[in-house]
């Protein structure tokens, strides 16, 4: 392992035992913030998750101009309206939010003003291109990095055109950049998608007044209009919840509720795939909150069966694949995940560095273009790195849940950067896990 990181030590603990409240749904927050910065009046988000990559988007529109005030768990955004951005001085930085990135690059498009969205080390290695092309058929100007790689520069433009674009990728981020832009553009825009994506952006803008129009796979709306500050409960956050859905199915003797998770049905592809594993996981305590479907899980051990994860399910849990990776090396018989190439560029290229983690534990898995073979069974001791990566980092520590010895996992500094708390949390219930000796 290498000078300065922060790596984790976990092995068998407890049974997983007892009642948690994950944080606030990340994407939610994103576009609360962003909407609210952009609507008329002061808007009240609750349950914000306070974490890197949320924080990082708040502290741009504060430099754009917007007032944003921290209020015990809330934040109150005092609104400039649609045209009411001020340039800002110096580049935008989004640390290491991709969502950010890619959903700020559509808002700014149609600006008085010029901006720079610059990230870490880690941002700026991942692909911007998919969301330049449809924003550059709008008019925007945008300039990157060669490979379509941050930083993103993007000149003043007065003059969006609205557009009707198929996503050549089942991508919500995409999508949202689109429709985000599609605010400052004359005409009606229509996106369609190859795959129905989460639709937080079009819940929230309707949530804001926007007169949009949605179903699963495509959204349509057009410019031109206001949006209306309103107050955001955001719920919590399922992709956080996940990691404990798989621990106590997969630790015996485990026994865990989560409290009022999130549950988008764009969102919890996990959820299917777990109980078709043969997960026991029943939802109760059904309602809606801030918009959103939420209900509380409780989650009790049983033995998973590996499976053909369906490809229909994909876009529902692109980002809780590293966590089914831990499920299904820890499952009887073999698990199968296809389409789902996206993996390959988020924070990490999350099959590799998920297969190369898990190898290093012991298990079976052999790579494809877009997914992996898991031969579940046995995994043994370690050390395994998380190329810096928060879900990887998180999964490795459900793996080190069943191992047969003590796994450190290298590189988990950025876990803050999705779920602050994790460690005190994952201990409280029952993980056996903790900060490894500083290395130097």
């Amino acid at each position: 392992m290498s000078a300065g990181r922060e790596d984790w030590l976990a092995g068998a603990g407890a049974p997983l035992r007892g009642e948690i409240v994950v944080p606030g749904d990340k994407s939610v927050s994103h576009r609360a913030i962003m909407l609210a910065a952009l609507a008329e009046g002061s808007s009240r988000i609750t349950g914000f998750l306070e974490g890197e990559d949320t924080r990082a988007t708040a502290a741009i529109f504060q430099r754009l101009g917007v007032g944003i005030e921290a209020d015990g768990a809330e934040r109150i955004v005092r609104g400039v309206g649609l045209h009411g951005l001020r340039a800002a001085s110096g580049p935008l930085d989004c640390g290491n939010a991709g969502t950010g990135m890619r959903l700020l690059a559509g808002l700014l498009a149609g600006q008085r003003f010029a901006s720079e969205l610059v990230g870490d080390a880690s941002l700026s290695r991942r692909p911007m291109g998919r969301v330049i092309e449809p924003l550059r058929r709008m008019g925007a100007s945008i300039e990157s990095a060669p490979g379509g790689l941050p930083p993103l520069r993007i000149h003043t433009n007065n003059s969006l055109q609205a557009i009707d674009f198929e996503t050549p990728v089942a991508s919500a981020q995409v999508k949202s950049a689109v429709l985000l832009a599609s605010l400052y553009a004359s005409g009606e825009t229509f996106v369609r998608e190859p795959h129905p994506t989460r639709d937080y952006t079009e819940r929230m803008l309707a949530a804001f007044g926007w007169p949009i129009a949605f179903g699963p796979g495509w959204a349509r709306l057009g410019g031109g209009h206001r949006l209306r500050a309103t107050d955001v409960d955001v719920p919590a956050d399922f992709s956080s919840a996940a990691f404990f859905l798989v621990a106590a199915s997969v630790v015996p003797g485990s026994d865990l509720r989560l409290r009022r998770i999130g549950m988008n049905p764009r969102r919890t592809g996990l959820l299917a795939a777990l109980r078709l594993m043969g997960a026991d996981i029943s939802e109760e305590a059904a309602g809606e909150q801030g918009g959103e479907p939420v209900a509380d899980l409780r989650v009790r051990h049983a033995r998973l069966r590996g499976i053909a994860v369906p490809e229909a399910l994909v876009p529902d849990m692109i980002d809780e694949f590293p966590a089914l990776f831990a499920a299904a090396a820890l499952a009887e018989g073999r698990t199968v995940v296809s389409g789902a190439a996206e993996l390959r560029v988020k924070e990490s290229d999350r099959i590799a560095v998920m297969a190369a983690g898990l190898r290093a534990l012991g298990a079976r898995i052999a790579e494809t273009p877009d997914g992996a073979v898991i031969e579940g069974g046995r995994l043994t001791g370690g050390e395994a790195d998380s190329q810096g990566d928060h879900r990887i980092a998180m999964s490795l520590a459900i793996a080190g849940q069943c191992a047969a010895g003590e796994v450190r996992i290298g590189d988990c500094a950025n876990v803050a950067t999705s779920f602050p708390g994790f460690l005190a949390l994952a201990q409280s219930v029952g993980f056996g896990l903790r900060p490894a000796q500083a290395i130097v």
